[in-house]
This record gives C-alpha cells, sequence and structure tokens, in this order.
C-alpha cells in the first residue's frame, strides 16, 4: 500500500485521540521531522506521517504493554510502510527495538524534545514559542524538578545519535516549532 496522504493519517490520529495537548505534541513532532526530512534529503511525508502517528494510541493506550503496540498493530493492518512501523517501535526505548535508521533516530530525537521545549514556552511571560532561546532549554536542563517528566538522558541521547549537537538540534526543532506555532497556540 502507498503512504496514506496527511488527510487520512489526521482521520486515524483523531479516531484514537480527543486531548488537544496530546494532538498539538504530534504536531510539533511532525513538524521537526518534516524540517528533519527536508535537511536529509528524506521523503518528507514518510517523515512527517511518522511523527503524526508515532503516540496516537497513546491516550487509551498509555501503558508500556500497550503503547505503541496496540497502535502497531492498526498501522500493521491498515498497510503502513514498515519503516514507519519500525519507527514507531523504536522510539519506545523499552521495547528494546534497535533504532537503525535515520528515521528512526530522528523520530526519537524529536519526541522529547519537542514536550520539552513546550514546557519551556509556557513558562514565558508571552507563551510563545518565539521567546524560547537554546540556551534557555540547555538551562532548564539542569534543573531536574522543571518538567520532570521529559527524560534529558533520551533528549542528549537523541542528539548524539542523530549525528547534531545538541544546541544545533534543539535550535533546528525550536525553529521547525516556531514554523506551526498558531497551530500549536504558542
Amino acid at each position: 500500500m502507498a503512504l496514506p496522504n496527511r488527510q487520512e493519517a489526521m482521520a486515524l490520529l483523531q479516531t484514537h485521540t480527543e486531548n488537544e495537548n496530546l494532538i498539538k505534541h504530534m504536531w510539533a513532532v511532525e513538524a521537526a521531522m518534516r524540517a528533519y526530512a527536508r535537511k536529509f534529503g528524506e521523503d518528507e511525508d514518510l517523515w512527517g506521517i511518522t511523527g503524526l502517528l508515532h503516540d496516537f494510541d497513546y491516550e487509551k493506550h498509555p501503558t508500556p504493554e500497550e503503547h505503541p503496540m496496540f497502535g502497531v498493530r492498526i498501522l500493521e493492518k491498515q498497510g503502513y510502510p514498515e519503516a514507519l512501523i519500525h519507527a514507531v517501535k523504536s522510539h519506545a526505548s523499552y521495547l528494546g527495538v534497535a533504532r537503525t535508521g535515520l528515521l528512526d533516530k530522528a523520530l526519537f530525537a524529536v519526541d522529547e524534545l519537542t514536550g520539552f521545549i513546550v514546557a519551556i514556552a509556557l513558562m514565558q511571560p508571552s507563551r510563545k514559542l518565539a521567546d524560547v532561546k537554546v540556551s534557555s532549554v540547555r538551562k532548564k536542563m539542569k534543573q531536574k524538578a522543571f518538567a520532570r517528566s521529559v527524560s534529558r538522558e533520551d533528549i542528549v541521547t537523541g542528539a548524539e545519535d542523530l549525528g547534531v549537537p545538541l544546541d544545533e538540534h534543539t535550535a533546528f526543532v525550536l525553529a521547525a516549532m516556531c514554523d506551526i506555532s498558531d497551530d500549536l497556540g504558542l
């Protein structure tokens, strides 16, 4: 089967996800993935839809016993590409699925970082992504109490595995998110 288009992927996402913040998270990951696809000369639609759907099952199936495998079974049944399915599985470290390709590594690298950047934006007086600085991200990463559910180790490891220095990676993801800041409400 050919890769479904974004509209079809959004329909699948909305069938399983109602939480506006979770949808915005997936949009942020999608934006960063599309930007990295352009940078690396990869398939922007494949990378974007991978980012868009990586957590589509999370709202109803948030446990490691279910996420992301509940969603993976749906993606397999609907004929989504194996590269997308592998990336979705590999973004959940606890599954032990190796991140072998650039798509896998990019998804893992941007997932936690997008959430962390949103948390920092929400702390700004303006609540705008445009006011988030890379130096602020670095500083907040050292504050364990801030956004404590975000794995700093995953952010650092993700950038390393992608082969992009952390500050450059942060700036790149932040810029991609700024491009859709209105959609994100930031």
